[in-house]
């Protein structure tokens, strides 16, 4: 050592504070403060898909569809001359649709695709099979089953 320069300890607990300071500053420094932007569309090009139609319905059609799937097994239905009482009654179709405040077509069509969005009292739910059939054999089936409604 040179006479004269005097050298003092360098303490480690000082360099490793002042070092995480460093860190936490750099951090701090690149969060926040900038918005999160979501990518959008300047211009559509192409059409947006429309909802299908459902086809128009044959009720004659749709007795033959009532009795292939089995519908008769659990419900009662006059016209296809069914005493089931697992399921409800569907000579009362056009109440049960009032009662959820929908038009029975509507109604009849969701109960069938999707047996637990409403369930009539007094019957348990998830008993209905999902539907298996063909989009033009639902429109039969409901045309069928709201002749009368």
């Amino acid at each position: 050592m040179a006479a004269g320069v005097v050298c003092r300890p360098v303490r480690i607990a000082a360099v490793r504070r002042v070092a995480l300071i460093a860190i936490l500053g750099a951090l701090v420094a690149g969060c926040g403060g900038e918005e999160t932007i979501s990518p959008t569309a300047e211009t559509v090009v192409g059409e947006q898909p429309q909802a299908q139609p459902q086809p128009q319905g044959n009720a004659a059609a749709g007795k033959q569809v009532f009795d292939s799937k089995g519908c008769g097994g659990c419900h009662t239905f006059q016209p296809a001359g069914s005493t089931g009482t697992t399921g409800p009654d569907l000579d009362n179709l056009a109440s049960f649709a009032e009662k959820a405040g929908q038009p029975v077509e509507e109604f009849t069509s969701e109960s069938i695709t999707d047996p637990g969005a409403y369930v009539e009292q007094g019957f348990p739910e998830g008993v209905m099979p999902a539907w298996s059939g063909t989009d033009q054999e639902l429109s039969d089936l409901v045309a069928f089953l709201t002749q009368q409604q």
